[in-house]
């Protein structure tokens, strides 16, 4: 429960009408892939990140240093949206430049993952899980209360206000494989995603993996249910019109709402309740990319798994700043994008360089290291090369008339492809070591010992 979900999936509604759900149905979807499919094995390993996961049978170097590249792209792409989403908050809240905005959160985000860790970042993951619950839903209900607490009331006269278009499909994502391709980045990126996937270190066992997934689902299918109704709450209350002249890409309609409903003290509320969402998904994220970086790269590639906790600790201090300058560049080269859809891009790195290779390694005894390598290269270098392409950046950011590439989202194709090459170049190499040792995983993945 991102800021893309409560931010995003809000304004895309409230912006587009009833296709704003494709975001919310598409990230739902993906948590019972992660519990059916991973969330078990993964604990099982008990391994801290996803690299640990797929180099765990393989030859640690190569797969390390590819899936750094796909844990990175991904983070920094998510971070992107993080920050494009408080920019707008800190702007709307206390009139400052977008960009100043923009270097005080990331400021703000550094301090606390260089001082909290993993233990802070898990506290305000929880206290945010808490107030983003209690806030949506208050807005919800101060919502359904102008409509006799009817849903069907809100979209009616949503529909009375704006045409029947906004109850029907099409109006955001008109073309078939363009909706495909969202659906599959959002579903199976979902599997991919590195802080998420760190998570299941912190469990105690099997049994816990599987039951916090499964009631992370019900939680966040009852969210994404709220932020229907505040997408159209804002549309019918606030007005599509007022909403982009405040943030173009209508990340601000639920705190728009929440002044229309509640004033200044709401807005102030549901303003909290946004930067606190934002500040532990950033540090989340910012802790799993330090992770890549001090863990994966440095102590197993470079120091070749001889380094002390100390100096991986200051590697990470040092990647935490580094990935910190990099998100607050990139939140303010991507001012006015829609926070839903710049996730969206990020889960198609998931989707296409970590979850192909991450599901081959757990299931797959023939998975050789340059097979592992091909995909995850493959995949995460695709997917960046056809969003470049893509009109998100060639039309929409650099303002050209056309694009190289048809498709906003890319992981219809990416997606089948890295499983494919994966598994092709698998086939092409030798797997008698790769056999040698799955037995032993085997075992491990499924009892745990």
């Amino acid at each position: 429960m991102s800021a893309a979900s409560f931010l995003g999936i809000a304004g895309l509604v409230s912006t587009t009408g009833f296709d704003g759900l494709i975001y919310s149905t598409g990230w739902l979807v993906g948590w019972p892939v992660v519990l059916f499919l991973i969330a078990e094995p993964l604990r099982n390993l008990g391994k801290y990140t996803f690299t640990d996961v797929v180099a765990l049978r393989l030859r640690q170097k190569p797969v390390r240093i590819a899936a750094a590249i796909g844990t990175l792209a991904t983070v920094i792409l998510y971070l992107i949206a993080q920050m494009v989403g408080a920019g707008g908050l800190i702007k709307l809240m206390f009139g400052l430049e977008y960009e100043t905005a923009i270097v005080i959160v990331g400021a703000a985000m550094i301090a606390y993952v260089l001082f909290g860790g993993m233990l802070a970042t898990t506290w305000v993951q929880i206290v945010k899980a808490g107030l983003l619950l209690s806030g949506a839903l208050i807005l919800a209900l101060l919502v359904l209360a102008r409509f006799n607490m009817n849903p069907a009331a809100l979209f009616a006269a949503a529909a009375a206000k704006y045409g029947d278009g906004v109850l029907n499909p099409g109006k955001l994502v008109s073309n078939p494989l363009d909706t495909i391709s969202l659906g599959m980045a959002l579903m199976f990126g979902t599997a991919g995603l590195p802080h998420i996937l760190m998570r299941f270190y912190t469990v105690p066992d099997a049994k816990a993996a599987r039951k916090s997934v499964f009631y992370a689902t019900g939680l966040i299918g009852f969210f994404y249910l709220l932020t229907f109704v505040l997408g159209f709450g804002a549309m019918v209350l606030v007005g599509p019109d007022a909403i982009k002249a405040v943030d173009k890409g209508g990340n601000m309609a639920a705190p728009l709402l929440a002044e229309f409903l509640g004033g200044t003290p709401f807005l102030g509320f549901i303003a909290a309740v946004a930067f606190a969402t934002i500040l532990a998904v950033v540090a989340g994220l910012t802790l799993s990319g330090a992770a890549a970086l001090s863990h994966d790269l440095w102590v197993n590639v470079v120091r070749h798994g001889e380094a002390s906790g100390g100096e991986e600790l200051k590697v990470a201090r040092v990647a935490t700043v580094l990935l910190g300058i990099i998100a607050v560049v990139l939140g303010i080269t991507f001012k006015g994008q829609n926070v839903a859809f710049m996730v969206s891009l990020a889960f198609a790195i998931a989707a296409s360089g970590n979850f192909p290779a991450l599901l081959l390694s757990i299931f797959w005894r023939r998975l050789t290291t340059a097979g592992a390598v091909s995909s995850m290269v493959f995949g995460t270098v695709a997917t960046l090369v056809l969003i470049y392409l893509s009109p998100t950046i060639q039309v929409d950011i650099l303002k050209h008339t056309s694009a190289w590439f048809p498709l906003k989202n890319p992981a219809l194709l990416t997606i089948p492809l890295s499983f494919a090459i994966g598994m092709g170049v698998s086939l092409l190499s030798s797997a008698a070591p790769v056999e040698a040792g799955m037995s032993a995983h085997d075992r491990r993945m499924v009892l745990g010992d």
